[in-house]
């Protein structure tokens, strides 16, 4: 499948790597089909996008979400990720990331994780209550000292 993206141009998408969101993700319900896209010429693939299907010009940054807060596990519901299908304890999280005009205050948001299923190839973006994950969490500072561990 080729798709017109506006980041990333022409691309081809093999049928394998599309994510169903089934009831689509915040903000924006109506995108259903996704994939996850890196630049294979960057070492570094802290950042990744989830390239919209459904709108070419729609792709967001996520981020693996240990690479802001090493010890993230919120409690999260079962009944949460009902509609991804049997994880076995098997899923990928990232949250989303949002880079401003001034770099330094970019922040992740560890309160609405996107979870996919790897086996079914479905995803979902859910709510976790626990107050300490922030929306906007700073996130510059981890990343500049993970990059460091790194090259070290």
């Amino acid at each position: 499948m080729k798709i017109n993206t506006r980041m990333f141009g022409e691309i081809e998408i093999d049928e394998e790597k599309i994510i169903n969101f089934d009831l689509g993700i915040i903000g924006f319900d109506f995108l259903k089909k996704f994939t996850l896209i890196h630049d294979e010429d960057e070492e570094d693939n802290s950042v990744i996008w989830l390239q919209s299907l459904d709108e070419p010009a729609f792709a967001m940054p996520v981020m693996n979400p240990l690479l802001a807060m090493d010890n993230y596990n919120p409690s999260v519901e079962d009944e949460l990720f009902k509609n991804i299908g049997e994880t076995d304890g098997d899923i990928i999280v990232f949250v989303t990331l949002t880079v401003p005009d001034k770099i330094e205050n970019m922040t992740v948001n560890l309160r609405a994780p996107i979870i996919i299923n790897p086996k079914t190839r479905k995803g979902c973006q859910i709510i976790v209550e626990e107050t300490e994950y922030l929306v906007k969490y700073p996130v510059y500072e981890a990343l500049k000292a993970n990059k460091q561990k790194g090259g070290e």
